[in-house]
Parts: C-alpha cells; sequence; structure tokens
C-alpha cells in the first residue's frame, strides 16, 4: 500500500508540473445533453519569485537567460497569476470532441488578456487546430515550477497551428512552423513552407521513450534577392522508474536550419535557423539536452534536480559579417524544487533556479532566484 501511495504521489505531481494542467479527472462535467458531454477545466495559481541577482522574470514569473539592462541592480521581487488558466472540453457520442483553451499569460508583470493555448478539434485519429507540436515530448521532463522550465528538453516546448494523424504510437503532422528567425536578412523573411513532423512515442514497463524528426524550410526575401534552405531536427527523451520513489528522466536534441525547436536557444526562447551569406542563406546547427532525478517522499511530497543546456555554433555567421561574437552562443540553467500536494487538486512548491548564459566570446552572465508557487485546480 506504502509503495502505490509513493507511486501515486511522484505520478501526480509531475503531471501537474511538467504539462501545467488540470487533468479532466478533476473537471467540471456540465450535463448538456444525451449526446454531448461537456467538462470545465483549469487553474488558479499564484507565483511569487525573487530575483537575488539580476531581475530575470518574464511574464508569469518564468527566468529568463538574457541579461537585463541593468544586471548590476540586485533583489527583485514580484507576484503575479497569470499562469492561471480555463478549458473547454466537449465531446459527441459520435467520437468528435473540441477542445479551447486560455491563459492570462501576457507581458510585462501585470496580468494579461487571454490568450488562446489550445483550439482544436479531434475525430478518429485526426486533429486540426492549434494543440502542442508535434515535435514536444513531456516524457523526459523533469518537473519544475518554473513555467519555462529546462533549456534543452525536447522539441520546441511550444503550441502550433496544425494537422495531425495518429495512429498507435505513432505520429505526423503538417504545422505552421516555429520560429524562423535569419541573421543579416534584415528582417527580410517569409514563412515559405509548412513544417512537417513525425513522431515516435511508447512505453515498456517502467521505460517510457520518445523520439521525433521534423523537416522545414528557412527563406530570405528582399524582394530581389530570394533563397532558401531546408532545416531539420531530431530529438530522443526518455524516463525511467527506477523504484517507487526514484526516477530519472531526460532528452537530448539536434538542429541544423530549425532552431525553433531548441528550447530556450539564442537570447532566451529560440535561436536563429539561419544567417545569410552574400546571397545565399546557409544553416546555423545546434545542440541541447536536459537531464533530471525526481524522488518522492510520501504524503505528496517530492523533490526534483533538473539540468538543460542548449549551444548554438555561430561561427560561419560570424565570419560571414552576419552577426557578432556577442550574441548569445550557450545557455544553461539548473532547477531545483520542493513540491507538496496536500489533497489532489492542491499544490504547492518552493524553487530555486540558476540561470546561465555565455556569448561566443565566452562573456557570460549568471543569476540566481527563488521562486513559490500554489496552484489550485479544478
Amino acid at each position: 500500500m506504502q509503495s502505490n501511495k509513493l507511486r501515486m504521489a511522484i505520478r501526480s505531481t509531475a503531471a501537474v508540473a511538467i504539462l501545467g494542467v488540470a487533468g479532466h479527472a478533476h473537471a467540471l462535467t456540465l450535463d448538456v445533453s444525451d449526446d454531448v458531454e461537456a467538462k470545465i477545466y483549469g487553474y488558479a495559481r499564484l507565483n511569487m519569485t525573487y530575483d537575488i541577482d539580476d531581475d530575470r522574470q518574464v511574464s508569469t514569473g518564468a527566468g529568463t537567460f538574457t541579461p537585463s539592462a541593468n544586471p548590476d541592480v540586485e533583489g527583485h521581487f514580484d507576484a503575479n497569476v497569470q499562469q492561471s488558466r480555463i478549458g473547454v472540453n466537449v465531446k459527441h457520442n459520435s467520437g468528435a470532441s473540441v477542445t479551447i483553451e486560455s491563459d492570462y499569460r501576457g507581458s510585462g508583470s501585470e496580468p494579461g488578456s487571454l490568450r488562446i493555448r489550445h483550439a482544436y478539434g479531434e475525430y478518429k485519429g485526426l486533429m486540426a487546430g492549434r494543440n502542442w507540436s508535434n515535435f514536444v515530448s513531456f516524457v523526459g521532463n523533469t518537473p519544475t515550477l518554473d513555467f519555462d522550465s529546462l533549456a534543452g528538453t525536447a522539441g520546441s516546448q511550444d503550441r502550433a497551428e496544425q494537422v495531425r494523424y495518429t495512429t498507435g504510437p505513432m505520429s505526423f503532422s503538417i504545422e505552421d512552423p516555429s520560429s524562423q528567425g535569419i541573421l543579416g536578412a534584415g528582417g527580410n523573411t517569409r514563412t515559405s513552407a509548412p513544417a512537417f513532423t513525425a513522431r515516435l512515442q511508447d512505453s515498456a514497463g517502467a521505460f517510457s521513450y520518445s523520439t521525433a524528426v521534423l523537416a522545414s524550410q528557412v527563406t530570405a526575401d528582399d524582394g530581389v534577392n530570394d533563397d532558401s534552405a531546408v532545416g531539420y531536427a531530431v530529438f530522443g527523451a526518455a524516463s525511467l522508474q527506477l523504484s517507487d520513489m526514484f526516477s530519472v528522466q531526460g532528452a537530448v536534441n539536434y538542429t541544423d536550419g530549425a532552431n525553433g525547436y531548441l528550447w530556450r536557444s539564442g537570447s532566451n526562447y529560440y535561436g536563429p535557423s539561419a544567417y545569410v551569406d552574400g546571397n545565399s542563406v546557409e544553416t546555423i546547427a545546434g545542440y541541447g539536452g536536459s537531464i533530471g532525478v525526481s524522488m518522492a517522499l510520501g504524503g505528496g511530497r517530492s523533490i526534483n534536480v533538473g539540468y538543460g543546456m542548449t549551444t548554438l555554433d555561430l561561427d560561419d555567421a560570424i565570419a560571414a559579417g552576419a552577426t557578432t561574437n556577442a550574441d548569445p552562443e550557450t545557455n544553461q540553467n539548473v532547477l531545483v524544487n520542493y513540491m507538496w500536494t496536500p489533497v489532489e487538486n492542491v499544490m504547492m512548491g518552493v524553487e530555486y533556479g540558476y540561470f546561465d548564459q555565455e556569448t561566443v566570446a565566452g562573456d557570460s552572465a549568471d543569476a540566481n532566484r527563488v521562486m513559490f508557487a500554489a496552484q489550485y485546480n479544478f
């Protein structure tokens, strides 16, 4: 019985922290009709942060790798509820379903307006709308309180407009591409093609795994000169439940011309995918990874430790004059937290975060921060 309790504690904590959603199992069910089942779900969330060094807060209180304009000014406190969200899921007895979900993440420290996180329909393996990119996996994620989590987790860790087909453990999609920054293009870029993805995700006993591939095109076009390059990305993620108390999880990523899918690269979220050399578009490679361990303490309590990093190969872009060695090259962060789930629908926790960014020239900017979170699901 104790083993089952420990197992459920760590799994429920991981579900809340990694996915950041209130499970539909806790939703409010609406009596619509005999043919339709409707549920409302979501949560209210308070995040309180204190930046010991430089002010590294972005919306929701998540930490950023980008130094502030005044990095020598120390000690910054903030509290907000922008991560709070609400969603609606409607299922018809024909098998069709619709999900629409919003949260209040805006810019700055004040609550923003509602934004659409998810808006999609599903029927017999076919999904169309805005949902998590198919080039994403949560299998290897370590539970964190920081909404943007560790660098180098699997894929873009973002949502995209797409058409996806899933059959068994395989899924395929045509998507709106993630960020496609091109150095030296002067902003003269265009989205010239969708991204194509394929993902395998499955489990065998205590071992869960996911791997995916992606291809997309980056294009620079100033009305006179027009050139494109095909980029690609691949990741592998896995988690292993070592015992009822311990699990280890992680991910590795490699990208070339598709750094919009290398999570938390570049200045903070996505690094540039290519650069202009004369009239030609040349791709930029990058890689990253994350690793973490989780320990269930019983009674809904857990400790999680995670490390993540990403790095870009900007040497050729610098040689071509498309950028300088002052650009960020490597990001790495460490997140250590204690989470407590006293009852099924409530989670509280504290977390220490270390963020470091290094430029091509070797200049480093690091910062330390602490965070408290309280989340109430429905």
